[in-house]
């Protein structure tokens, strides 16, 4: 097995009405975790770097790891890059050996994204590498993504984006959003046990972009669940995460079975870990051994990931 583009990936997924989990890495723990958790359930995996993961560990050193990743297990794997803000960005992982690539040129007006996208995706399909590109403004905070207010994608305009950039993906905005607090409590009901619930996904908007756009692979970024069980071991032992409310995974389910193809998942994984380190940390507080709270942190990620490709993606069994 090996580094692939996500093309294959996408079409077996649209065909099969069945979504690849996109997870964000940054460190050696991570990738294990994501790579065994997909070999466990026999899915292929997207590994994404955003700019800041690339500012932590480098992108030579991410791609190192991901290549001994695949030795080890034998997956197909995609390199991705996630929120590419410029060409420059894009080129240094192009170069670097990654396979797949987003530009994010969603803050630019309309006509400077199709310019801008279209550069990136005749730099990259030179190469051999796939585009992904987004229409729509995703509220919220992920490392170096910052929106205030989402707009949700103008199904209008996704034909002619398509059809005048050439990318091979489209993530699109119809009511996710980035973070583990992804929307204030005013904007939610609450459930009988008080949790908060979200607005529903769009999925009229959805379903509008797949007739414009049939076969097309589109994407949904700020997916995690923001699985309460995490928050509140985080919160148990130590820490201080108030109103954290993510994306159901039922709807994030039935998505999976339409036209999107690619699921982007980081706070679930970042809320995982966290609350694994916690827990060590708090109940042996003589413990000074790295690995011996990265460890069950790794397979915290594990666990959180097979249960990803079973229950939200549908991927199990797909590679």
């Amino acid at each position: 097995m090996a580094l692939v583009t996500t093309k294959e990936m996408f079409k077996k997924a649209y065909e099969g009405k069945y979504a690849i989990g996109a997870f964000n890495i940054n460190n050696l723990e991570i990738i294990q975790g994501v790579i065994r958790g997909a070999k466990a359930k026999n899915s292929a995996v997207i590994l994404q770097c955003s700019t800041g993961a690339l500012k932590y560990a480098g992108a030579t050193y991410l791609k190192a790891m991901v290549d001994a990743a695949i030795a080890e297990t034998g997956v197909d794997v995609a390199l991705h890059l996630d929120h590419g803000p410029s060409f420059e960005s894009v080129k240094e992982v192009i170069d670097a050996g990654f396979t797949s690539v987003m530009f994010d040129g969603s803050h630019y007006d309309y006509e400077e994204n199709v310019a801008k996208t279209k550069e990136v995706v005749e730099y990259a399909h030179a190469r051999g590498v796939v585009v992904e590109a987004e229409l729509g403004v995703l509220a919220g905070v992920e490392d170096d993504v910052v929106a205030e207010k989402s707009h949700y994608t103008r199904p209008e305009d996704v034909e002619d984006f398509v059809k005048k950039t050439g990318v091979d993906s489209l993530a699109i905005s119809i009511g996710t959003s980035h973070g583990a607090n992804k929307f204030k409590p005013e904007q939610c009901t609450k459930d009988a046990n008080g949790i908060l619930l979200p607005p529903p996904l769009r999925f009229d908007i959805l379903e509008e972009i797949e007739k414009r756009i049939p076969g097309f692979p589109i994407v949904l970024h700020g997916s995690s669940s923001v699985p309460q069980d995490e928050v509140a071991k985080i919160n148990k032992f130590g820490g201080n995460i108030k109103d954290a409310v993510g994306i159901p995974e039922e709807q994030l389910r039935k998505a999976a079975k339409s036209a999107v193809c690619k699921v982007n998942i980081d706070s679930d994984g970042r809320l995982a870990m966290t609350a694994a380190v916690r827990e060590v940390l708090a109940t042996k507080p003589s413990e000074f051994d790295p690995r011996k709270y990265l460890g069950p942190a790794r397979d915290s990620l594990k666990n959180l990931y097979m249960h990803k490709v079973n229950n939200v993606l549908g991927s199990d069994n797909k590679a």
